[in-house]
């Protein structure tokens, strides 16, 4: 049997199953961009979805220096709507 595998949360530092977690990438060419699919090459970051945390990433800016890249304002809006969606869901 297959552990399927964890990840942190860079919001609240909680170890969670990574298909839980939206990630946040820094492109080999050094785009940052949200990662619906999880599977894309680059750097990632892992957030959990709770609205606190991208609030509390947002503010620490830890995004930033987890990628080592500015993060743009339209990933940060990609990742209210993905966290808005999801709050939707039973």
């Amino acid at each position: 049997m297959k552990s399927e595998p964890v990840r942190q949360c860079a919001g609240c530092r909680e170890h969670l199953p990574k298909r839980e977690l939206l990630r946040v990438i820094r492109t080999p060419e050094g785009t940052v961009a949200f990662d619906p699919t999880g599977k894309a090459q680059g750097r990632g970051v892992y957030l959990c979805r709770k609205s606190g945390c991208l609030k509390r990433i947002r503010k620490s800016r830890a995004l930033e220096r987890a990628l080592k890249a500015p993060v743009p304002e339209a990933v940060f809006a990609s990742l209210e709507r993905e966290l808005e969606g999801s709050a939707d869901e039973p």
